[in-house]
């Protein structure tokens, strides 16, 4: 247990916080990403309910005129009455198969007097930035159905000029037209098979996608994971190491304290004759 005692150190201490808060960051971003494809799911329910189902009364499908609920989204309606070529507006900066142009909302006055505002489809910008030619909506009374959608408020810093719209503003378009009138959802037409290549174009149909945000969310869970096994790998090497020092300085001491002591040099025999030699001839 001593070998890991460095672990209660500062500076491991700031290792591990910094490693939770990661792991934190990263578990954030997972469930982040699962809630988005939470409500791709949520998406694609829809499309498969509403897209394709049998038309409904508007009235009956929005019984208050001002609400909306999401899951009506894609919802087809059926709507009796006439359009009001006259109130008819475009929303620009709308693209399309990679171009940008704008969307035609056509006003739609029905049987019981409420409006009804329906996109009637995309048409492309002309050389100058204005609206190219606008087909003339149907006149006298007729039949049509719409595919449900929200109304998309108002953007600070964008506004109308003239016929021409920033947003698809619901409350400003009901003000346009001066009556009673739908605000809290608007329908894209549903164009007949001989209508859809001709403008204004349909919108085209929603994908039944859920992306990515699985393989995303998982990603960074394992970040988080990998960031305490990293973490662990770190500590047990420095222990390793610390192992290894402590190992060498015991070794290094034990070698000196029993270290051979060197013996003394004898003087060499032929070294001694030489001197009784001197001696000799000195007498």
């Amino acid at each position: 247990m001593n070998d890991w005692r460095f672990l209660l150190s500062g500076r491991w201490a700031g290792y591990l916080v910094l490693v939770v808060i990661f792991a934190i960051a990263c578990s954030a971003l997972g469930t982040w990403q699962l809630n988005r494809r939470a409500e791709a799911l949520a998406e694609v329910a829809r499309i498969d309910a509403n897209y394709d189902a049998e038309a409904v009364p508007v009235a009956d499908a929005l019984p208050d005129p001002t609400a909306f609920d999401i899951d009506q989204r894609w919802k087809v309606v059926s709507l009796a009455g006439e359009y009001l070529p006259a109130e008819e507006v475009v929303v620009r900066n709308r693209p399309l198969n990679g171009n940008v142009g704008f969307e035609v909302i056509t006003p739609f006055r029905l049987d019981d007097g409420t409006v009804f505002m329906v996109d009637r489809g995309w048409i492309p910008e002309a050389p100058d930035g204005r609206p190219g030619d606008i087909p003339a909506a149907p006149t006298g009374e007729i039949e049509v159905e719409a595919r449900l959608k929200a109304g998309e408020g108002t953007i600070a810093g964008r506004t109308s000029t003239g016929t021409e719209l920033a947003t698809i503003d619901l409350d400003e378009l009901a003000a346009r037209v001066g009556t009673p009138a739908y605000t809290g959802a608007y329908g894209l037409l549903v164009q007949s098979p001989d209508d859809a290549a001709e403008p204004p174009l349909a919108a085209p149909r929603p994908e039944r996608d859920e992306g990515p945000h699985l393989s995303y969310a998982l990603q960074w869970f394992v970040f988080a994971l990998l960031a305490f096994i990293g973490l662990g790998w770190a500590a047990n090497q420095e222990r390793k190491a610390l192992a290894e020092a402590s190992l060498t300085g015991a070794r290094g001491g034990h070698d000196e304290r029993r270290a051979p002591r060197r013996p003394e040099r004898k003087p060499r025999r032929d070294a001694d004759a030489d001197v009784e030699d001197g001696i000799l001839d000195g007498r």
